[in-house]
């Protein structure tokens, strides 16, 4: 096997290689992605590490596993982590392309592969991005409107509309690809409205496929043990696919409120002591093992996951 890490950039591309003492940049363009997959595509066994940078990198992914490449994508925390972990201070492209490569060559076997999402997903994904940035936007409106004069509160109503407008052009283009490609799991308990069925599609395609303890730890609703020798610190959740976790929580708030069984649960978890935010986390943990064990029997069933 033979390492190799890309330091992805708006414009450029860093790839080092292990065994080599010099970087090689290429354009971040189709051009400059043929370049360094025909770099890539003679070496023995290659294995790419690239770190999430927002969307620049979806190209370069796609393009590797189109060759036949395996690639693997870390997020910063871990590759920021790995840098402080082996001293390393200083930053730089090629630096980073380098740690990349080091990183590639140690934890091959503990990275997945990136597997590219359908064209769907894909615009799903897109869509959800969209609708959180007119979110974000149409609350700052909110927030200038209660300071402004009169005249120029009439111009923020302006666009406080139009941006009401865009959110419900965009959640119908949501349901359009939630009806086409959604599964009866998503759908099978209260509180898994459709913005909770768009990001569970959008965000999380491996429900299902994982055990529940994989699936609470991919999303962050899973306790992490902070115990050492004699001192045993509460446990917390932490990392995890933000979004995803605003969704379920989102989810869990209704379902305590309006299932019967979920809120028994809640209603349980309050009398045995636990405060309110911990028995929520519980809830939420407990309404993502259910969905995924629904929809790890669909795949069964329809013969995409074999039976254990």
């Amino acid at each position: 096997m033979t390492a190799a890490g890309v330091d992805v950039g708006k414009d450029f591309l860093d790839l080092a290689i292990d065994g080599r003492a010099r970087t090689t940049r290429f354009s971040n363009d189709a051009t400059g992605r043929r370049k360094l997959i025909r770099g890539l595509a003679g070496l023995d066994d290659a294995f790419v590490v690239v770190e999430a940078t927002g969307g620049y990198e979806d190209a370069l992914l796609d393009a590797c596993v189109d060759a036949g490449l395996h690639v693997a994508r870390i997020n910063r925390r871990q590759s920021n982590a790995f840098a402080r972990a082996i001293g390393e201070l200083a930053k730089s492209d090629a630096i980073d392309a380098r740690l990349l490569c080091l990183f590639a060559r140690l934890f091959r076997d503990r990275l997945r592969c990136h597997v590219p999402a359908p064209p769907w997903q894909r615009e799903l994904r897109a869509w959800l991005r969209r609708r959180g940035q007119v979110v974000m936007t149409l609350q700052a409106q909110k927030q200038q409107a209660d300071r402004t004069p009169p005249a120029v509160r009439t111009l923020i109503h302006r666009t406080m509309a139009a941006l009401r407008r865009e959110i419900a052009a965009i959640e119908q283009a949501m349901k359009v690809l939630v009806d086409a490609n959604g599964t009866a799991a998503i759908r099978s308990s209260k509180g898994m409205g459709p913005i909770f069925q768009a990001t569970t599609l959008a965000l999380l395609p491996e429900l299902g496929r994982l055990s529940r303890r994989q699936v609470a730890k991919l999303v962050g609703v899973a306790p992490m043990a902070k115990e050492s020798g004699h001192s045993q610190g509460r446990r917390r959740i932490r990392g995890g696919r933000a979004s995803m976790r605003v969704a379920l929580y989102m989810a869990t708030l209704s379902a305590v409120r309006c299932d019967p069984a979920m809120k028994a649960h809640y209603r349980q978890l309050r009398d045995h002591g636990k405060p309110a935010k911990v028995a929520l986390v519980a809830c939420m943990r407990k309404l993502l093992t259910i969905v995924n064990a629904r929809r790890r029997d669909e795949l069964r069933a329809s013969g995409e996951l074999a039976p254990d």
